[in-house]
């Protein structure tokens, strides 16, 4: 009995002890200012302790055992101005601090070359909008964004899974970077604000990004020959100074398997090397018939940081898609009426043998060096590889005839496609950025010049198939005319194809041996273009005003028969002027507004043979007038921005309707864009996370030789959108650990390429389930709960872009 008296006091000892620990101890929390995310790695020094404490995970830090009394914390985080603060021990009501700290302002980078420390769905600075990092509340021109945490919470894989949480944006295609942008289509490419050839079929891969950024309106007085709607920028990983690594594994519907890992931190002591690597590999098929396939990713990337003066970064990029091209899904023609539910969201033409092969390799190195705290140089260069092994079945965009010429709404007309090309593409960004004043005004000056090269080299080469057999059958014609119908080879009153037609009704995705077809071999066009272009920019900064005043001289070249005897040098210029306002009229609220001009060169193919197309033409051009507010509210945990704006694009090439000439083209028409977006960023609650975005848009044509066609809308340009995620961590022991997201988005009606069919308006919703404990995190999404029948986007009844049925996807991350 003694014994258990003994040791009952030992144990009350024990307890009295840990709980005047507690009573001594002196914790907080770290955040950013910027966004409220905990600060991981924060050296925490306190007056008169020998040892220092570093912030976990969570931003937490504490010190044991105090005596009563007044003491010194200091704090210091690279990129971050160091803070000190004085505090009476024991704090009041032994609550925890909350210190947040402003990121140094002479640690904004001019070229990016240490990543990104946020961990939230709020990105505060950004390079797209004038080539140096800014903070997006002081760039005149809307910038919306998907940031790598709103991607892990979706646990998406390609670009189109997330361009929905971003306004004015709408899918026109499978294809990737086929976009509707503020109503106008939009092909062209950024990678870290350098041009990406944009040749690929497949959607990018995100495992390597750090966000995608959407710049609102024609960026052209900084990136050369961009789309009047805006430019999708991709923003790679980089490097950070502190260790995270992580690994992850998930596996859903559709036989989907999928690991991912990123590894990053400094190499040595001195924080002057650091690395940062990205795996990925996943094999899925798809809701598509035939569709699916297996992708890899090895993303490598080095920042090198010898002093303050000089810093250097290296990126090399491996992605490599094996799947098949899907050309979308076809419906029971036109005669049939306009039965959108005639073939399942299924549906696909092609055949078991076809394959889509695809690599895009890409290294970019990027400097900075200051000759002085007020001037310094920036230098980044991308090369770009792509590179396209192809065989396919797909239509010929029409349905098939009988011999009277009369559509079969069930057969489509078929062709093959074997193929192998290469492309590359050179992008050379070389500025100079000086920092001075004139009297009371603040200049941030640059002066740039760019060198953009794209070459298709020989080698690449087509083998096709198409059209109809003659009637000995030994060729081919191209087309079928009626009026001539004794050319062809006719059976049961149909023009036997030279590919066999597709039976919609009865679909046959058997292995077919195009060797068995009359084909054709051709080789690809051997092409270069290239873009030099010259600019300069100034930020001036008055008090609570801030002005950008921008110029760009264009020059681009086109070589027409690249590498023959004729080659020809089709040159065209452009002057692309920007201007821009800001005013801050207190600290969280900005006012902006802008105006901004828009080039693209017209092809050419088409301007150096006038004639066969007519001509000169002059280059698409566009303008743009928006005007718009960003906010930050809640300690800055949360930014709202809206903007609204007037696009015009003019010049455009329409086909002359020359019964003499089919091919001749006019320069006549215009279209505008007008509209309203609203986007939400960041954090209702430091639980409680939120992306939310809403569009209002009319895109029409309104200028145009065909009165009948002023007024309509352009294809996948929907006049109402929006969409909102959120995502709920529990606080309460009881539930420690739980979270839950949920989200869902709305499509207004779509016009397309036919005047008869219309794509319907859809809302779909979407929710997940997180579990995290200790290191690892449980993750459960379910896309499209209510299994909403939908397309999202689409050319005619032949080609349609149909989004994915009801499926999920659960995955396990480990992070150590």
């Amino acid at each position: 009995m003694k014994q258990a008296y003994l040791f009952l006091l030992a144990l009350m000892l024990v307890a009295t002890n840990r709980l005047y620990a507690q009573e001594r101890s002196l914790a907080g929390y770290v955040f950013a200012e910027s966004d409220a995310s905990p600060l991981k790695g924060v050296t925490v020094r306190l007056s008169g302790i020998p040892n220092s404490s570093i912030s976990d995970d969570e931003g937490r830090f504490s010190f044991e055992n105090l005596a009563e009394g007044t003491y010194t914390l200091s704090f210091t985080y690279l990129g971050y101005e160091q803070q000190r603060m004085q505090v009476n021990f024991p704090l009041p009501e032994s609550k925890d601090l909350r210190i947040f700290l402003k990121p140094a302002a002479d640690q904004l980078q001019a070229v990016e070359i240490i990543g990104r420390k946020e961990q939230t769905y709020k990105n505060t600075s950004s390079f797209a909008g004038t080539k140096t990092e800014t903070p997006i509340k002081y760039v005149p021109q809307a910038i919306s964004y998907v940031t790598k945490e709103v991607m892990d919470d979706q646990q998406a894989f390609k670009t189109s899974d997330v361009l929905k949480n971003i306004s004015g944006v709408n899918v026109f295609s499978f294809y990737n970077n086929d976009f509707t942008l503020r109503g106008f289509r939009a092909g062209n490419a950024l990678i870290n604000g350098l041009r990406d050839a944009t040749n690929s079929w497949g959607q990018s891969l995100l495992p390597n990004v750090e966000r995608i950024e959407v710049i609102k309106g024609p960026a052209s007085a900084l990136f050369a020959n961009t789309d009047p709607g805006g430019t999708v920028n991709t923003v790679t990983k980089k490097p950070l100074d502190v260790n995270r690594k992580s690994v992850n594994f998930a596996t859903g519907s559709y036989n989907t398997y999928r690991m991912t890992s990123d590894f990053t931190g400094p190499m040595n002591e001195e924080k002057t090397l650091l690395y940062r690597l990205n795996l990925a590999y996943q094999n899925a098929q798809s809701f598509r018939v035939l569709q699916g396939g297996e992708d890899i990713v090895i993303a490598p990337s080095v920042s090198f940081i010898p002093n303050d003066k000089t810093q250097v970064n290296i990126d090399f990029v491996y992605s490599k898609t094996k799947s098949k091209l899907d050309r979308g899904q076809p419906i029971f023609g036109a005669s049939a009426g306009t039965d959108l539910y005639s073939t399942p969201v299924s549906f696909a033409i092609g055949k078991e043998n076809d394959y889509a092969n695809e690599l895009n390799l890409y290294t970019t190195a990027s400097l900075q060096h200051k000759f002085t705290d007020n001037i310094s140089f920036n230098a980044s260069y991308m090369k770009f590889l792509y590179d396209e092994d192809l065989l396919e079945h797909r239509t010929s965009n029409s349905y098939a005839v009988d011999a009277d010429n009369v559509q079969i709404p069930t057969l489509m007309e078929m062709q093959t496609i074997r193929r192998q090309r290469k492309n590359y593409n050179d992008n050379i960004t070389l500025y100079l950025v000086s920092d001075f004043n004139t009297g009371p005004l603040k200049h941030k000056l640059l002066t740039g010049y760019d060198y953009i090269q794209n070459v298709s080299p020989v080698g690449g080469s087509n083998y096709n198939a198409l059209g109809y057999r003659n009637a000995a059958n030994n060729g081919i014609i191209n087309t079928y005319d009626p009026a001539n119908r004794d050319a062809y080879l006719i059976r049961d009153n149909i023009p036997v194809p030279n590919v066999p037609h597709f039976d919609l009704a009865n679909p046959d995705y058997s292995i077919s041996e195009i060797s068995g077809y009359f084909n054709v071999s051709s080789p690809q066009p051997v092409t270069k273009y290239f873009v030099n272009g010259v600019y300069l920019q100034d930020q001036i900064t008055w008090g609570p005003l801030q002005a950008l005043i921008a110029f760009r001289q264009e020059f681009y070249t086109d070589i027409l028969n690249y590498q023959q005897e004729d080659s020809e040098e089709v040159q065209q210029k452009a002057f692309i002027p920007r201007f821009g306002l800001v005013y801050t009229p207190i600290e969280p609220v900005s006012l902006y507004a802008t105006y901004a001009q828009g080039y693209q060169p017209q092809g050419a193919g088409t301007i150096g043979d006038p004639g066969r197309f007519g001509g000169p033409f002059d280059p698409l051009t566009s303008t743009m007038l928006e005007v718009g507010s960003k906010m930050e509210f809640l300690q800055k945990m949360l930014s709202v921005n809206f903007a609204a704006y007037h696009i015009e694009q003019n010049n455009i090439l329409i086909n002359a309707n020359d019964p003499g000439n089919p091919e001749l083209l006019r320069q006549v028409g215009q279209q505008r864009s007008r509209g309203m977006e609203l986007d939400v960023y960041g954090q209702l609650r430091p639980n409680l996370s939120i992306t939310a975005n809403l569009a209002i848009n009319e895109t029409i044509i309104t200028e145009s030789d065909d009165e009948a066609e002023i007024g309509n809308v352009l294809p996948n340009a929907p006049k109402h959108q929006g969409g909102i995620w959120a995502k709920y961590t529990f606080t309460i022991p009881a539930l420690r650990g739980i979270g839950i997201g949920a989200g869902a988005n709305y499509v207004s009606t779509r016009a397309t390429f036919s005047e008869q069919l219309t794509l319907p308006a859809y809302v779909v919703a979407d929710a997940a389930l997180y579990y995290t404990v200790d290191k690892f995190k449980l993750s459960a999404n379910l896309n499209n709960i209510f299994n909403k029948t939908h397309w999202v986007g689409g050319y005619d009844f032949n080609r349609l872009f149909p989004g994915t049925p009801r499926n999920f996807l659960v995955g396990v991350g480990y992070t150590f």
